[in-house]
């Protein structure tokens, strides 16, 4: 497996390989919002998509999990299977909360899509534009050349310090300690003066290092936290009450994770110390994805996003704007915080997915079928093979109704 096949399958942004039909292997124990309407009683499509999130549970033995759909129309279905707290045998449930991980990276492209709209940002500008008297900035790997497109859709060359030996080695080290011990720009130490993977704009290396230089080029324009400028511009009007930044370690309706008890980090292998209590800080992440969220606000939000809704001008064709990922022929594309499949069985599909220590989330629109399909679950152990699956199988039972519902009579 090459490394960005490798990299794709960890985030969960999908491949079209992982969408065959062979069995994954079993794993061990600024618009208006958007009107949505939520069922009271079980349609018979919520009905089958519960019975597959179940059945998907049963197959693959994971502790919990959430998943929703949204249709075109404005109707939203949510299901839930499981356990948010295998010790305590507290129930998943659709108001259940998990870490996004990289999922939160299409939420940080909107914001900068949003800035360069009203002038404050230039995609195609180079960094050093805002970040010129940052002390470390000459030592950053293809400082002198790389865009703000470059950070946005993967192609500046930039390592990854969440790969680095150094940082593992310091997490396991102090991920005890109160507070969150790697501020931004101490995440972006451990890159500097390493050698870059490619020249600017000459190929694709997943990096999270590089959306959080664009969390600091954002505050730097907007003159406020990030998280602010996504509160007032995106988690409000969109009615996204669930989404909040996992910038501290009490998250309240956050389900316990579960991850390998020998993982690279050396964290424990349950995140939660007490209920909605993380037992490190999440804040680490920031802009590399930051967020705790639920099945329904992902849903609801990839149907705004990749349907053109999500802010006041057209937007679509920077948002989609993008590199191939593992080359040409790959069929897979990476734009402003979008992973593009450009052939599925179900059309071409637009989304992103990711991976932390104890949880995997996926989103995914269908533009030919107006559909979106978003899950989490709780745990990150054993599903690298398996998320595709997941996807193509829970999009399956939605457009499989909807093309029940639209066909005609007598069809």
């Amino acid at each position: 497996m090459t490394r960005a096949s490798a990299i794709l399958m960890l985030l969960a942004v999908g491949c079209v390989a992982c969408q065959s039909t062979t069995g994954p292997t079993t794993m061990p124990t600024t618009k208006p919002a958007t009107t949505t309407t939520t069922s009271t009683a079980p349609t018979a499509l919520e009905k089958r998509f519960q019975a597959e999130l179940d059945r998907a549970r049963g197959e693959l033995g994971f502790p919990g999990a959430t998943a929703a759909y949204a249709l075109s129309d404005g109707t939203v279905g949510v299901a839930a299977s499981g356990l948010a707290d295998v010790e305590s045998r507290a129930p998943m449930t659709p108001r259940s909360r998990m870490l996004a991980a990289s999922v939160g990276k299409s939420f940080v492209a909107a914001v900068a899509l949003a800035l360069d709209q009203e002038g404050a940002l230039d995609l195609d500008a180079p960094i050093q534009t805002w970040l010129s008297d940052r002390p470390w900035l000459a030592r950053l790997p293809n400082h002198d050349s790389i865009t703000l497109r470059h950070l946005l859709t993967h192609s500046s060359g930039l390592p990854d310090h969440v790969h680095t030996p150094r940082f593992a080695r310091a997490v396991a080290k102090r991920w005890k300690e109160p507070g969150n011990p790697f501020p931004p720009e101490a995440l972006i130490e451990y890159v500097l003066d390493e050698p870059a993977r490619f020249p600017a704009g000459g190929g694709w290396s997943y990096s999270d290092t590089g959306y959080i230089l664009v969390g600091l080029i954002i505050e730097q324009v907007a003159r406020r936290p990030y998280y602010e400028e996504l509160q007032q511009r995106f988690l409000a009007p969109l009615g996204l009450d669930a989404t909040t930044p996992s910038d501290q370690r009490a998250l309240p309706g956050l389900a316990a994770g579960y991850t390998a008890r020998d993982n690279p980090l050396g964290l424990p292998a349950k995140t939660t110390s007490a209920p909605g209590m993380m037992s490190w800080d999440p804040a680490v992440e920031w802009t590399g994805g930051g967020l705790v969220s639920t099945s329904r606000d992902l849903a609801v939000w990839a149907r705004a996003l990749y349907e053109g809704r999500a802010l006041s001008k057209p937007y679509l064709d920077e948002l989609l704007h993008s590199v191939p990922v593992g080359g040409v022929d790959s069929g897979v594309r990476y734009g402003a915080g979008v992973a593009i499949h450009q052939q599925t069985p179900l059309g071409p599909s637009y989304g992103h997915g990711g991976t932390i220590p104890g949880y995997v989330s996926s989103l995914r629109y269908y533009p030919d079928r107006h559909v979106a399909v978003a899950f989490q679950i709780s745990t990150d152990v054993g599903l690298d093979d398996a998320v595709g699956h997941i996807e193509r199988r829970l999009a399956d039972v939605v457009v499989a109704r909807k093309q029940q519902v639209e066909r005609p009579a007598g069809d």
